[in-house]
């Protein structure tokens, strides 16, 4: 059976270290930064999962066009990789939001904050 390949957008400090639940699972971690950076790597790489944050875009330059920080990304995985599981973390006060994205762009899992050990280990159990 292949690894499980998983990539971690980590686009605030309130993303939790989940790096030793990957290990245990023995699941292959990429962790970048920023979601520029993760869109050039989802263009070259293939994932089967994908952890990011959700940041709703209250009146910033998200609310025109995009509802959230993740809508680009999501456009590009129906091009570069259409099967990559898309899980997302967000704070409960913004979880109304994500149904939004949702309702365009089907999510796999939503795990509201605080995120325990269970919660992603059921996500990304396939």
């Amino acid at each position: 059976m292949a690894t499980i390949q998983l990539l971690s957008i980590i686009e605030s400090a309130t993303h939790p270290n989940l790096t030793a639940v990957y290990k245990k699972l023995g699941i292959n971690e990429t962790k970048l930064q920023s979601m520029r950076k993760a869109l050039a790597a989802l263009k070259s790489e293939s994932f089967d999962f994908i952890v990011a944050e959700f940041f709703y875009g209250y009146g910033s330059n998200y609310a025109g066009v995009n509802i959230s920080n993740l809508d680009v990304m999501l456009y590009s995985l129906q091009k570069y990789a259409p099967n990559t599981r898309v899980i997302v973390l967000v704070d409960k006060s913004e979880r109304q939001y994500v149904d939004k994205l949702n309702a365009i762009f089907p999510l796999y899992a939503v795990l509201p904050y605080p995120v325990s050990e269970q919660d992603i280990q059921e996500a990304v159990t396939i």
